[in-house]
């Protein structure tokens, strides 16, 4: 079976046409109470934000202690990007006050998203040494065999990482339509080996993209994980899936990553990398 997709890649080889993100993921605990001088909400928000900081150092902590990269001011500039991060909530999985009548003190636990400070992790990433270093956090990018694609070509996305990881790869279109292109109903494993080029499509997934109408600005996203991603609900149309979310719901879901019971570490690493789409005829 062959599937026409309205598609045109830029290479992402180039750094400056390069989207992609590292971060981490972990669960976190926060507590307060609220004394003589804090209102019950503002006693749930000093607990939010000591989760938030718990998050930040779990994370510092987990990416100094993995990361064994040779160049040490790399290392250096990583853990401070990760100490001074931004941290998003991804679901609050339980709060509790003490005692709902009477009790002045407050419990959160969040699953969240560590991002490591923008400016640190620029000097980083434009080193490249993460890309081709499993020992650095987990990298990874998207590219294709051609920089621009006309109506009735035929391509090839790729994708690779520095080490082994969960990966999901979503085609947006034209229209706003979102395309699971793997895993997908005839290659359903989405665990990838680090160091590996691997191609899409191939013989195992029964489809071809070539370029048609709708033409416009598209992309293809790549989500990955060492921990395995969220679930997403889709509709199968036969040798890709239709993700049934918007985009920004499918990021959302995809962090939305369930730790194992028996690790000891409760910090996954996540990245997503980006290609940006034009088509034409």
């Amino acid at each position: 079976m062959r599937v026409r997709l309205p598609l045109c890649l830029f290479i992402l080889a180039l750094p400056l046409l390069v989207s992609a993100e590292q971060s981490s993921i972990t669960n976190a605990d926060g507590y307060s109470c609220m004394g003589v001088d804090h209102s019950r909400k503002q006693t749930e928000n000093l607990a939010l934000q000591d989760a938030k900081r718990n998050a930040v150092e779990f994370s510092k902590t987990y990416i100094e202690s993995k990361t064994q990269m040779e160049n040490f001011q790399l290392k250096k500039d990583l853990v401070t990007a990760f100490s001074k991060a931004n941290v998003k909530v991804i679901e609050v999985l339980n709060e509790v006050w003490d005692d709902p009548a009477t009790g002045d003190c407050y419990t959160i636990k969040i699953q969240a998203e560590v991002i490591p400070a923008k400016e640190e992790m620029r000097k980083v990433i434009a080193s490249g040494a993460m890309m081709e270093d499993p020992r650095a956090p987990l990298t990874i990018k998207v590219w294709t065999n051609q920089d621009k694609f006309k109506a009735g070509e035929v391509m090839k996305i790729y994708l690779k990482g520095n080490k082994p990881f969960y990966g999901r790869l979503i085609y947006v279109d034209a229209t706003g339509t979102n395309l699971q292109l793997l895993p997908n109903p005839f290659r359903t494993d989405n665990y990838f080996q680090g160091g590996v080029i691997y191609e899409v499509p191939t013989g195992l997934d029964k489809f071809d993209l070539t370029v048609q109408e709708p033409f416009g600005s598209e992309k293809v996203v790549l989500y990955g994980s060492t921990s395995p991603l969220g679930q997403l609900s889709t509709t199968n149309l036969g040798p890709v899936l239709k993700v049934d979310a918007p985009e920004k719901e499918i990021a959302a879901k995809t962090r939305g990553i369930a730790f194992s019971t028996d690790r000891k570490e409760q910090v996954s690493e996540f990245a997503e990398a980006v290609a940006e789409v034009t088509t034409g005829a």
